[in-house]
């Protein structure tokens, strides 16, 4: 299991990232077969901000989310909050729009939604919601702001136009946000990007008022009770008083009032859902990020033993109990923990995946790599067992395996940056060079350094053995990336009387 670390400082990053321009900040996570999506080349700087130009900014974001350590890199609970993401997003009839949702590894009781579909949970807010129709009230929100693309009209509602404009309002807030912040500074936790740009776009009480509706309806279609989005902004109001001092981060960027939540029940009671029943890894997961989320390193054993002296612990709260341990060394306490809750529940991909996770961990990478095919059985290219899978497999020195299951999961569905490295290592490990240059190649642009992805596929080029199939591959996707830097830099120079005259 990875160590938790202190997320670094934004500045620097944003310095050096954010003021480059948007072509070189649109990498593709793409392995194999799948699809691409290196910059739009040719494209002028537009009027209005296209479903694409949104896409872009955005994923500079979570890309800079990313470099500070505050996006938590996670197969389980990524799995978990994309899937319920997924879930309402669904629920939106003919829309074009893409999302993707991410845990942000912050106390602070927050969401917040960025262009292009990026939509942010903070660790605080997923262990203060009571519920999953909770978390889901809170995501439906987020994302019908982005339906109704709210924060584009934000943005140029200022006045701003096109791809450079946009980019540079992003930066200066962001930047603002870093240094203007003692507690990050103090504390070297950087308050997440994606809230401080909702911060100073500060969404009208109609936006509000128009993604709680929205929202709402979106909760009841995916059979959830409709009451939980108002339920929760209530709550959190009467824990503060509402005073000013303590107010949730959440209840700052989406100010509620009586009348706002009257509103809303008043909607919600006019729906008569279907509800479903909540689902056994919703409490999982948020132990997991209770756990594996905070924004620094933490012993929260002490935290699960004070809860044991009151009451006897839930299974979700015992799994919780377990990872603490092997996060702190304990091992041997935590594999015997999620082996009885493991043959307790043998249909549960989170369970059997922290089980594997803990043998590799205790030096049994050969129970973990039997365990987990029995589960992968059940569960056939789930994410999780899958990444757990290939790591016992790296473990036990079966690095051929492990590099073909990853790539026939990647295929399939796209990998996140840290799952191409994966798949890098395992190439690399099983002697397949060229692959690992090329995966690796792939992870930088993920990370947005289309240079050194261009000096890895080079690498990859250069190795004699090489297929000629891998070689016209390798050749291809090197000339897209090299025409994306060439366009970067054209675009730059016309960016710069722009600049230069203002």
């Amino acid at each position: 299991m990875r160590p938790l670390t202190r997320p670094r400082r934004l500045l620097p990053l944003l310095c050096a990232g954010l003021m480059l321009p948007w072509a070189a900040w649109q990498p593709a996570v793409a392995l194999a077969q799948t699809a691409n999506e290196l910059p739009a080349i040719g494209s002028g700087a537009d009027s209005t901000l296209t479903l694409d130009d949104e896409y872009q900014i955005g994923l500079s974001v979570v890309r800079g989310l990313r470099d500070q350590g505050l996006v938590l890199e996670d197969p389980e609970s990524d799995d978990y909050i994309q899937a319920l993401g997924i879930r309402l997003a669904s629920q939106i009839p003919d829309s074009r729009q893409r999302f993707k949702f991410f845990v942000v590894r912050d106390a602070a009781i927050n969401a917040f939604a960025l262009p292009g579909g990026f939509i942010g949970v903070n660790q605080g807010l997923i262990t203060a919601a009571a519920n999953e129709a909770q978390l889901a009230g809170v995501l439906a929100h987020e994302i019908s702001h982005v339906t109704q693309r709210h924060i584009a009209r934000a943005l140029q509602a200022q006045g701003r136009q096109g791809m450079a404009s946009a980019a540079a309002l992003l930066a200066a807030i962001l930047i603002g946000m870093a240094t203007g912040s003692s507690d990050a500074a103090q504390a070297g936790i950087a308050i997440a990007q994606g809230t401080a740009m909702q911060q100073q776009i500060n969404f009208t009480r109609a936006n509000e008022y128009e993604a709680d509706r929205i929202g709402i309806g979106l909760l009841a279609s995916a059979g959830f009770d409709p009451n939980a989005m108002p339920d929760f902004f209530e709550t959190l109001g009467r824990r503060t008083g509402l005073a000013g001092i303590g107010v949730p981060e959440l209840l700052r960027t989406h100010p509620v009032t009586s009348n706002r939540i009257a509103e809303s029940r008043d909607r919600a009671a006019q729906l008569r859902p279907a509800i479903a029943v909540q689902t056994q890894t919703w409490s999982y997961f948020r132990e997991r990020v209770r756990v594996l989320g905070g924004p620094m390193q933490g012993d929260l054993r002490g935290y699960y033993a004070a809860l044991a002296d009151t009451r006897a612990l839930s299974p979700a709260q015992r799994y919780g109990e377990a990872l603490a341990q092997l996060v702190n060394g304990e091992r041997t306490k935590a594999v015997a923990t999620l082996r009885e809750l493991a043959a307790a529940q043998p249909d549960s991909p989170m369970l059997q995946a922290a089980l594997g996770q803990a043998l590799v961990a205790d030096g049994q990478p050969a129970e973990a790599i039997a365990l987990l095919r029995r589960a992968l059985a059940i569960s056939p290219r789930n994410i999780p067992l899958t990444v757990r899978y290939a790591e016992a497999l790296l473990r036990a020195g079966e690095a051929k395996e492990a590099h073909t299951v990853l790539l026939d999961l990647f295929n399939n569905v796209p990998p996140t940056p840290e799952q191409i490295r994966l798949t890098a290592l395992a190439a690399s490990s099983a002697g397949d060079t060229a692959d690992a240059y090329y995966y690796m190649g792939e992870y930088h642009i993920a990370s947005g350094d289309l240079a050194m992805a261009v000096k890895q596929q080079e690498l990859a080029l250069a190795d004699p053995d090489i297929t000629p199939v891998q070689r016209a591959r390798f050749e291809a996707r090197k000339k897209e990336v090299e025409d994306a830097l060439k366009e970067s830099g054209k675009r730059r120079q016309r960016e710069r009387p722009q600049q230069d005259g203002r």
